[in-house]
């Protein structure tokens, strides 16, 4: 029976093993965490909520009657409720990092004074462009420097494409033009059925407009945002975002922000059938 001790030796051994990968990952899913608040992602979250508002807004004014405004105006609160949205952002940029050996780059980058100022502009920002003149007036200067060319706005090039952004930016919002017209379906708001091809038809025929839109409000943010900071730093910020480690990062912000914009997108299509449904009764 001695063949049982090198069994029971490689149980306790497969244990230990075990245990030592469930500590690494929470280990991981601990740094993951400490660079989502070093980011300050709750924080956007908020700020993502008051942009959702403005857009639905939009939709409701061009869409539907006053008798019928505060059903939509309620069911776009709902929807856009942060701590769903906080959970479902951390969630999907948890996975997306907590095998990921570059994870300790970034937040060192991130925990830097550097860093942290960069969030700081950010932030700013994108709240500071909740006010429809603050985003005109970013529209102009963007347009103006991208004209005249220059140092910074080549470095602005470079962050652009470090994170293949206007890409990304325009899959995004195809994609969820896309969840909300299924949205739509899903709610009965069409007469007749329509295929996915002709939803997809239709969104692809938005991609110009889309691309225009996205490259304008893109640059202006940016531009807006790293203002303040010196040519040397902006140029410190996008050799990390050249980096593998900001790479990654960015792919991995993409796909949390795309998991909710999806979902989101969908429930507000079919918010709007049900709200259109509710008009013709």
């Amino acid at each position: 029976m001695s063949f049982l001790r090198p069994v029971a030796v490689a149980m306790v051994l497969a244990s230990g093993m075990a245990s030592g990968m469930a500590h690494a990952q929470e280990d991981r899913q601990a740094e993951v965490q400490e660079l989502a608040a070093l980011l300050r992602l709750p924080e956007l979250t908020v700020i993502l909520r008051e942009e959702g508002l403005g857009h639905g807004a939009e939709i409701g004014a061009e869409w539907f009657p006053p008798q019928v405004a505060a059903r939509w105006e309620d069911a776009v609160s709902e929807i856009y409720d942060v701590a769903r949205m906080e959970s479902r952002i951390m969630d999907r940029f948890t996975a997306e990092l907590d095998a990921s050996p570059l994870v300790p780059d970034m937040t060192a980058f991130f925990a830097s004074d550097m860093g942290r100022q960069v969030v700081e502009l950010e932030v700013s920002a994108r709240q500071a462009m909740l006010d429809t003149d603050v985003e005109a007036e970013s529209r102009d200067r963007a347009q103006l420097m991208w004209d005249d060319g220059g140092p910074r706005i080549e470095l602005i090039d470079r962050f652009v494409a470090a994170g293949d952004l206007v890409e990304a930016n325009v899959e995004g919002a195809l994609n969820a033009n896309l969840a909300f017209y299924m949205g739509l379906a899903d709610g009965g708001a069409f007469d007749q059925a329509l295929t996915e091809q002709d939803m997809l038809a239709d969104v692809w025929s938005q991609e110009e407009v889309i691309r225009a839109e996205t490259e304008e409000w893109l640059y202006a943010f940016l531009i807006l945002a790293y203002g303040p900071l010196p040519d040397e730093a902006l140029e410190d910020y996008v050799t990390f975002a050249e980096s593998a480690a900001g790479r990654r990062m960015t792919r991995a912000l993409f796909a949390a922000f795309d998991d909710v914009f999806l979902a989101i997108s969908r429930d507000l299509g079919i918010a709007a059938a049900r709200v259109l449904a509710a008009q013709d009764i």
